[in-house]
């Protein structure tokens, strides 16, 4: 077998396709902002439109719930149709979504416009499928690390860059600021992805679709996600009549939606992708890390904002306490490109074990290091370095199983169960700290923050043990290297 030469960032290849890696990184950068954006705003939000906490929950849950029904189903509309359109197509409803928030006069309508929002999920995957379908195959590991190098530093700079704009323009600007980015993505795309850069289901990209959509199967889908997803929004109201029914009504819909995709001819999602032990082991391992890091950004904003008189905390304010997760952005963007070059040297599979113990070892940091600002600091800045090496690593660790005409709905499902996991994530964060409230008193004792972090580090540590459950691939630079850009 000839061993091909791997392509480096020096070739006039790969340089030419540069431009169009830029517009695949904003376009993850404008959704990946608008996920914790808002976070800083809701205070002044409530101030401001009015509502009654729980309605202010739904500026968060709204959001989620679409994100998570909407990502499958139009990343196999990309597979389908064509990436480079759908991503259009995406990008055009986030940055409708982003237009009424920033007009919104009510807490209702802002609701409304999170919602839509949310449907801009699909960029993440249908970004990765553009991009596989863009580079050599040696080159797709570092160009998938940097894109998702890309969206944790957009998830932090959501979390830093509010506090200056809430304190001088006030909160539609967050908005304002984000739809400046999503137009700019929009424009770039249509500008510089090539058209034959994102392949679709189409034989030689014309004539008629191989493969149609799974309407049944999308409505059981979304059905059943939404109604688990609910139901875990409302665990901590105890086991009510409404809980239980939501419980039924989507494991009911689960049934009926694996019965349809046993049958269908063009499934949404090809259950048998899941017997290829990578396939499984990336959706588990993505589950587990999104449950055991997304608590973390909702945790630490909280812990460094509680007065020093509670026995912790620093007192920050709204804009300081987000510089806290700086670091946690900074070494995401570094790490991510080099988890893709670890991944073409070692493989995925050890790549990911790494990542899940580095992240694992952020979570010790920050529980044992409670009362020191700088090791909250470089808790959250270690925490960067697992994710960064883990996102990148999971996505290639499914994406090399899976045929190339599988991509967007293998990558759709696991930012999928990432998104769910999280959503559990932040719930079992929030009971916890509930759980250590010391009666009579507005805050967690110190302790409900040590073991929230150090479930996440057990969640990880799980993470890791399950990574070692993927076979070992060869390395890449041993592969035949499809691609547009050799």
């Amino acid at each position: 077998m000839t061993t091909p030469t791997p392509t480096t960032t020096t070739d006039p290849a790969y340089a030419s396709a540069r431009p169009a890696l830029a517009a695949l990184l904003a376009s993850v950068l404008s959704y990946s902002l608008l996920q914790t954006m808002v976070v800083p705003a809701l205070p002044d939000l409530r101030r401001d439109l009015g509502g009654s906490a729980s309605t202010l929950s739904w500026v968060l849950s709204a959001f989620l719930l679409t994100s998570a029904a909407s990502t499958v189903v139009v990343s196999r509309l990309g597979d389908l149709y064509g990436r480079r359109r759908l991503l259009l197509v995406s990008l055009g409803v986030l940055g409708l979504g982003t237009l009424l928030a920033a007009l919104a006069g009510s807490i209702g309508v802002l609701v409304a416009a999170r919602a839509v929002q949310g449907l801009g999920a699909a960029t993440f995957p249908l970004a990765f499928g553009v991009a596989r379908d863009l580079f050599a195959r040696d080159r797709v590991p570092v160009v998938v690390g940097t894109i998702s190098a890309m969206s944790g530093v957009g998830f932090g700079v959501g979390l830093v860059l509010p506090g200056p704009l809430l304190d001088t323009l006030g909160w539609p600007w967050i908005f304002w600021s984000a739809l400046a980015v999503v137009v700019a993505a929009f424009v770039a795309v249509a500008l510089l992805v090539p058209r034959e850069a994102a392949r679709d289901g189409r034989e030689g990209g014309g004539g008629e679709v191989r493969g149609r959509v799974d309407w049944a199967g999308a409505a059981l889908f979304t059905v059943g996600l939404v109604a688990l997803l609910l139901a875990v929004a409302r665990v901590r109201d105890g086991l009510t009549g409404p809980l239980l029914g939501l419980v039924v009504v989507g494991l009911g819909a689960g049934a009926g939606f694996v019965r349809v995709e046993r049958r269908v001819r063009d499934p949404l999602v090809d259950l048998d992708l899941l017997r290829r032990r990578p396939v499984l082991v990336g959706h588990l391992v993505s589950l587990l890390f999104g449950l055991g890091v997304y608590g973390a950004f909702s945790l630490v904003p909280q812990l460094v904002q509680t007065p020093p008189a509670s026995g912790y905390g620093f007192g920050a304010s709204a804009t300081a306490s987000g510089l806290f997760l700086l670091p946690l952005a900074l070494t995401m963007l570094v790490s991510g490109p080099v988890a893709g070059r670890l991944g073409v040297r070692w493989g995925s599979r050890p790549t990911l074990v790494l990542a899940c113990g580095v992240a694992c070892a952020g979570f010790v940091v920050l529980a044992l290091g409670l009362g020191s600002a700088w090791a909250v600091a470089a808790g959250a800045g270690v925490l960067g370095v697992g994710a960064g090496f883990a996102f990148p690593s999971v996505v290639n660790l499914v994406v090399d199983a899976v045929d190339v005409r599988d991509t967007g709905q293998a990558t759709g499902v696991n930012t999928l169960l990432r998104t769910v996991g999280g959503a559990v994530g932040a719930q079992v964060a929030a009971a916890v700290l509930t759980a250590a409230t010391v009666a009579g008193s507005a805050l967690p004792a110190r302790s409900g923050y040590v073991t929230a972090f150090l479930v996440s580090a057990v969640a990880l540590a799980v993470a890791a043990g399950a990574t070692l459950a993927a076979p070992r691939q060869r390395r890449r630079t041993e592969e035949a290297a499809p691609g547009l850009v050799p």
